[in-house]
């Protein structure tokens, strides 16, 4: 059997866009999200253009005993991997307090809990002797504490340290872990209309689903540790570094309050 790339939240805007993008470099994949729909019509219209093997298996991954039954489904198949990209991730945008016990319970569940234990799963049932690529999708809003969006942006700073760190671990073991910080993108009306109410800051920052895929790609097959997307937006990361997290916390909260 051939080795394939795992991506979960596979049948999302981002998703769709990094399995059409593997596929296209000629990548045997394994897809999962929730909908066991979604991803069938995803598989057979990638299989059939691309002329690669698709294999899917849904899964809830905020629920243990779901996730459970894909590393089960893994194991028995037998399935090798040589990537991982952790797409998986939702969001509840606005007020903290205004957020219900299970959408917080569900944010940590799924980008944190869910991660991890994929990536713990994939390098299991790495390929031997193959470099291995992770990916992992954290955000531009992980360099900075932001109002409306609290809990996204802990948890995307979450990501991108836990990926700095196994980076480290697992460099002398032909594993890259790379992380992918963008500003918007427009893959759902949801976040369209975000973009959209930013104006000019919001057109200037969003990049293209498809053009993000491939760079981060290129970046993971180069070994680079994180890659942001568009010129304005790595200004804006490395502004980051110099501004105390309290003052930007009260500018973003000027912007957006």
């Amino acid at each position: 059997m051939r080795s394939m790339i795992c991506i979960t939240g596979a049948t999302g805007g981002l998703g769709r866009a990094f399995a059409v993008e593997c596929a296209c470099r000629g990548w045997d994949l394994f897809l999962t999200d929730i909908s066991a729909d979604a991803l069938e019509t995803l598989a057979c219209g990638i299989s059939s253009t691309y002329m690669v093997n698709v294999d899917f298996y849904p899964s809830d991954l905020t629920d243990v005993s779901s996730r459970e039954r894909l590393f089960k489904h893994i194991t028995e198949k037998g399935l090798i991997f040589h990537g991982l990209i952790n797409i998986a991730g939702p969001d509840y945008e606005g007020p903290f307090a205004q957020r219900t016990p299970e959408q917080i319970r569900t944010i940590l569940r799924l980008n944190i809990e869910a991660n991890l234990e994929m990536t713990f799963e994939a390098l299991k049932h790495r390929e031997k002797g193959r470099s291995f690529r992770i990916i992992n999708v954290s955000s531009l809003a992980s360099f900075y504490p932001m109002l409306i969006k609290a809990t996204y942006a802990a948890y995307k700073r979450f990501l991108l340290d836990f990926s700095l760190a196994i980076r480290e671990e697992l460099r002398r073991k032909g594993c890259t872990v790379t992380v992918l910080c963008p500003a918007g993108m427009p893959t759902n009306p949801p976040c369209i209309h975000a973009i959209d109410i930013q104006g000019f800051m919001g057109r200037i920052t969003t990049k293209n689903v498809g053009y993000v895929a491939a760079k981060t790609i290129d970046y993971a097959l180069k070994g680079r540790p994180v890659y942001i997307p568009g010129l304005v937006n790595k200004i804006l990361g490395i502004i980051s570094r110099f501004v105390p997290s309290t003052t930007a916390a009260r500018l973003i909260y000027e912007r957006w309050g």
